[in-house]
């Protein structure tokens, strides 16, 4: 059955059906957050911004830990020598990703003017590339494990 939310799915069939089954999950927490939200808006006052925004994240963060513990981001990766040239390629995505972020923060943003913005700046990068990393090797990792065992 196809429909408008199959642009964010992949094609195989296996993982399709467990995207689906995240966004369920997902879509159910997001509604038993805007309730708690709206009980506790009687109790506090608690503004609108806050409230989407901690409800979106709640939603984006439960899909996107969901999918990275699933492991079923790399189905190719069995062997050590696969998992450890894998590993060097994330690390080479990462850094891409990281230089390229970098060039649209300098150039969409304001240019550090001073030593403390430029720390700043190098800092935010850093750890923008980390958590990169970092989401990426323990999709990687589990995904090793899960196809070790299917061997």
């Amino acid at each position: 059955m196809k429909s408008w939310i199959s642009v964010l799915l992949p094609t195989d069939e296996y993982k399709e059906k467990r995207m689906v089954y995240f966004f369920a999950e997902g879509g159910v927490l997001l509604l038993l957050m805007l309730f708690l939200l709206m009980i506790s808006s009687i109790f506090f006052t608690i503004s609108v911004g806050v409230a989407l925004f901690t409800s979106i994240a709640v939603f984006l963060l439960y899909v996107v830990g969901r999918y990275i513990l699933s492991g079923m981001e790399f189905t190719e990766v069995a062997t050590e020598t696969s998992y450890k040239k894998e590993v060097k390629n994330t690390l080479k995505k990462t850094s891409g990703f990281v230089l390229i972020f970098a060039v649209f923060y300098l150039l969409l943003g304001d240019v550090p003017s001073n030593r403390i913005e430029w720390i700043e700046s190098v800092g935010l990068m850093v750890s923008v590339g980390i958590a990169w990393f970092l989401l990426n090797y323990i999709s990687l990792k589990r995904s090793y494990n899960k196809n070790k065992e299917l061997i």
